[in-house]
């Protein structure tokens, strides 16, 4: 019996021990076979903006963690996303211009893909934007989308109905048609935050206000296009944007791109979500179900 005990603590203290490995050597993995902490000297902080931007967090928290690190001495923002919410597209916009202006770091963007609307407008807070011809770049604009579910419910005999304090207290609702005051209430919301996007773009870029004003009605550029008007700085590849940060930072040659380890907490965050896959069907239908009355910098047809 004594032996069997024996035997069973064995086992047990062994699997006990390799789930320990297991879950160390998944974090070594994840973080990319560094220490998550570990910035070299004279190093350029690699960030990404992706997909749909709902929230700002994923993007700002390395932005405003790496920035005081006094071996982060540029950084790199490669950019594919159409755009998304207000609110967090200016706080993006905010925290990089800040990242320029207090902390004394060079900021590029860059993008080979698609950089519109609330991207846009984060990336005009940058030094320099860098992008390839073909690259989809502009979408200076606003949208609202709602749905009008009216002739759904009555073929379903469903009535909906709401006890508001204020007339417009249910507006947009899905389950009637919007009267006119609402929609002038609503255009003129989208309006002013139309407005915020073109003075960010004019400071931002150094543009001039008819030039802005020509090209803030929705359109999507060429990269191409971008160069020639003044919305982007020139054609670079990502690697040539490390190339030019460091040039700004004055290290020449001679840095480290530190590109921040995924924040997972645990073993089981190994599992993939909608969110490292943001294209899956269930993540795009749940966005366009967030995305709805909400005032968005998104690029036309997205969904």
């Amino acid at each position: 019996m004594r032996k069997i005990l024996i035997f069973l603590g064995t086992v047990f203290a062994g699997m006990i021990a390799f789930l320990i490995l297991v879950g160390l050597l998944a974090r070594f993995a994840l973080s990319g076979g560094a220490m998550p902490d570990t910035v070299e000297k004279n190093s350029v902080l690699h960030l990404k903006i992706d997909g749909v931007i709902m929230s700002g967090a994923k993007f700002l928290n390395p932005l405003i963690k790496y920035r005081e690190n006094p071996d982060i001495k540029a950084i790199v923002i490669e950019v594919s996303s159409p755009g998304g919410v207000v609110g967090p597209s200016q706080e993006m916009y905010m925290e990089i211009k800040k990242t320029r202006e207090q902390f004394k770091k060079p900021v590029v963007v860059v993008s080979t893909s698609l950089i519109a609307s609330g991207a846009y407008y984060a990336a005009a807070a940058a030094d320099k934007i860098y992008v390839a011809p073909g690259t989809l770049i502009g979408s200076i604009g606003v949208i609202m989308e709602f749905v009008n579910l009216e002739k759904l419910y009555d073929w379903a005999k469903v009535s909906r109905y709401t006890i508001t304090t204020g007339k417009y207290k249910d507006s947009g609702a899905e389950y009637r048609t919007m009267r006119e005051d609402e929609r002038e209430l609503f255009q003129s919301m989208i309006n002013d935050v139309w407005v915020q996007f073109k003075e960010a773009v004019e400071e931002g870029r150094g543009l001039k206000k008819v030039v802005v004003e020509q090209y803030s009605d929705g359109r999507v550029m060429t990269g191409r296009q971008a160069v020639e008007l003044g919305f982007a700085d020139g054609f670079a590849t990502v690697d040539e944007a490390f190339d030019k940060a460091a040039e700004m930072a004055f290290l020449g040659k001679d840095f480290h791109i530190f590109t921040p380890p995924k924040e997972r907490k645990n073993f089981f965050d190994l599992i993939p979500t909608e969110e490292d896959d943001p294209y899956t069907k269930a993540a795009q239908k749940f966005l366009q179900l967030e995305l709805a009355n909400k005032p968005l910098y998104l690029m036309p047809g997205y969904f």
